[in-house]
């Protein structure tokens, strides 16, 4: 019996996990102008329970009995997480699985901030969702140390600081931009073939 619930536990984690792993990357990874149909466009359709492969059935098999009475928006999530958790390696499943244990161990108001900060970040145009992204990745390619002293940085200046700060590095991306505009222009011209 004691083996039967740790099975159960472990499959309502696997399907939490991936849950969470189809959540969060896949809006990050939408191109511009992909995000997702709002409930005011077009009502999803219902996804039938014979449609899903074995193996999602079998990984979904917690909700097969009651499949027909979820919500089309919900079988949708559910059918395309479980399709993104069989896509997994072993390791990236790994990983989705700490993030799952990471996020569970957060207080409440942790994880509604971090919730608030997601919908705020969905609420961006594409161009400054691609921003915020590229940025992520610089200050994710910096060393350890350095994050650590701009987390600090941050987390000590006063509302008025961190304003200024965001303005410094949207004018020197703004520079960035404007540099890389200019670098065709300022190319050489390759020699003229002869003929």
């Amino acid at each position: 019996m004691n083996n039967n619930k740790r099975h159960v536990s472990r499959s309502g984690s696997l399907l939490a996990v991936l849950l969470l792993a189809a959540a969060a990357p896949v809006f990050a990874q939408q191109p511009p102008g992909g995000a997702p149909p709002s409930a005011a466009t077009a009502p999803a359709s219902p996804v039938a329970w014979s449609s899903l492969s074995l193996d999602q059935q079998k990984l979904l098999g917690k909700y097969g009995g009651q499949w027909n009475s979820l919500p089309p928006e919900r079988q949708q999530a559910l059918a395309r997480g479980s399709q993104r958790w069989l896509g997994m390696s072993p390791e990236q499943r790994n990983m989705a699985q700490q993030r799952f244990e990471k996020w569970h161990s957060l207080p409440p108001e942790q994880r509604d901030a971090l919730r608030e900060r997601w919908q705020r970040f969905q609420s961006l145009p594409p161009g400054q969702q691609a921003a915020v992204r590229q940025n992520y990745r610089r200050f994710q390619e910096l060393p350890p140390e350095q994050r650590r002293a701009l987390r600090e940085q941050w987390h000590n200046a006063t509302p008025e600081q961190r304003q200024q700060m965001l303005e410094r590095s949207r004018a020197m991306r703004m520079q960035r931009q404007q540099q890389r505009q200019r670098m065709p222009m300022m190319r050489p011209r390759p020699p003229p073939r002869p003929h």
